[in-house]
């Protein structure tokens, strides 16, 4: 086990809180107003890739501090997350194809779906925002 660095926890949920409230105008748009909105695809899309990317971070970082050793996929952390209890394992199932999605953005951008990444942001609003106060929750119970 390697000893639970609080302060990387932290930096890393600050990421995801400003990207969640980034996101808000991308939520309240309609699929033909983000279309036409070359930065606004943008903006969310790197929006998106930050917040999957902090959430893995840290799944990464509990596992190893618990199991000793890393998850063999992103996918998996937020499975092995909900299995050792740091989150509810229905969240984890939930966000488990969050990093599917971080792949698409970062892999396949040129072929991404405007409508899956419209309706990712609204899943991630409500998914992310239980996920960060489950991982408070833990972090304040670690010490």
């Amino acid at each position: 086990m390697t000893p639970l660095d609080r302060a990387i926890i932290e930096r890393k949920l600050g990421v995801m809180v400003e990207s969640l409230k980034a996101l808000e105008p991308a939520e309240r748009m309609t699929l033909e107003e983000y279309e036409t909105n070359l930065y606004m695809r943008k903006a969310t899309e790197r929006l998106l890739q930050e917040l999957i990317e902090s959430a893995i971070d840290i799944n990464i970082h509990i596992v190893v501090n618990i199991k000793g050793t890393a998850p063999d996929d992103s996918y998996r952390s937020f499975i092995m997350l909900g299995e050792l209890g740091v989150i509810p394992a229905e969240l984890s199932k939930k966000l488990a194809p969050s990093a599917g999605l971080r792949n698409i953005i970062v892999h396949e951008y040129d072929t991404i779906d405007n409508s899956l990444i419209l309706s990712a942001v609204k899943k991630a609003r409500t998914l992310y925002r239980d996920y960060i106060r489950a991982i408070e929750e833990y972090i304040g119970e670690v010490e």
